[in-house]
């Protein structure tokens, strides 16, 4: 499982296509993302993310994520 900091760029798959964007944020704790429970914790992390295309903002996790 690789570590994400933010600013790396990423890119996740989408039911569209591969999508490339931005760690903006790390997450530890339980939050929402448009209307979506992160179940986040210290040994869990969920990365935010931001689309170049688009600019919306989603939730993965590492798994989720390569580096780009």
């Amino acid at each position: 499982m690789a570590d994400f900091n933010t600013g790396d760029r990423v890119t996740w798959n989408t039911p569209q296509e591969e999508t490339v964007g931005t760690v903006v944020e790390i997450v530890t704790s339980e939050t929402k993302i448009k209307r979506q429970k992160l179940a986040a914790s210290e040994d869990d992390p969920r990365y935010i993310v931001e689309s170049e295309k688009s600019g919306e903002r989603a939730g993965h996790t590492a798994e989720a994520l390569s580096k780009a």
